[in-house]
């Protein structure tokens, strides 16, 4: 079997909180990004693009979390609350994949909002093939307005996800994966 199939084969999320430095270098999240950037894109409209959540950035978003979290549950203990300020924390990297699909008079909608699913699939499968581990997480404030706004994200954009990167301190076991006759019809 070929490299690219075996890792496709036997890739898994690794939970955030079990992700450890170091993380990409510059050069090797640069490779990632670029990879991510190659996928299908009718029309030619890159309708997605990349928040790098890194190095100090983690804490202060961590923190607008945490405040939003609070807003909507006063009775939330400083635990909880300590839990939304490390959400983003655990890896040494996240990227956020944003998606920026929108009417087009030739390109359907639909379309685009798969490209940018294909650019965060491809940014796992990158990192993964440079010896990362990764979690791609759409977790409450992926669908947060007021964090979406905070992020610097436009009125018509979404979050496709947070994608975590770092070394696994340890890979969980496989969750069992459907059966081909389960999923697959031959027509």
């Amino acid at each position: 079997m070929n490299a690219t199939l075996d890792l496709l084969r036997t890739r898994r999320s690794v939970p955030p909180p079990l992700l450890d430095e170091p993380g990409p270098s510059a050069a090797e999240l640069e490779t990632i990004l670029a990879a991510a950037s190659r996928v299908p894109d009718h029309g030619k409209l890159a309708p997605w693009r990349f928040l790098v959540i890194a190095g100090d950035a983690r804490a202060r978003i961590g923190e607008i979390l945490a405040a939003t979290w609070a807003a909507d549950n006063p009775e939330a203990g400083p635990e909880r609350l300590e839990q939304e300020r490390r959400r983003l924390s655990h890896a040494p990297v996240a990227v956020a994949v944003v998606s920026r699909a929108g009417p087009h008079a030739k390109i359907p909608e639909w379309e685009q909002v798969l490209s940018a699913g294909a650019a965060t699939m491809n940014l796992v499968v990158a990192a993964n093939a440079l010896g990362f581990s990764t979690a791609w997480l759409t977790e409450w404030y992926t669908y947060d307005r007021r964090v979406l706004d905070a992020l610097g994200l436009a009125p018509e954009e979404r979050m496709a996800g947070f994608v975590h990167i770092g070394r696994a301190r340890e890979i969980p076991s496989d969750r069992p994966r459907p059966a081909l006759s389960d999923i697959v019809t031959y027509l």
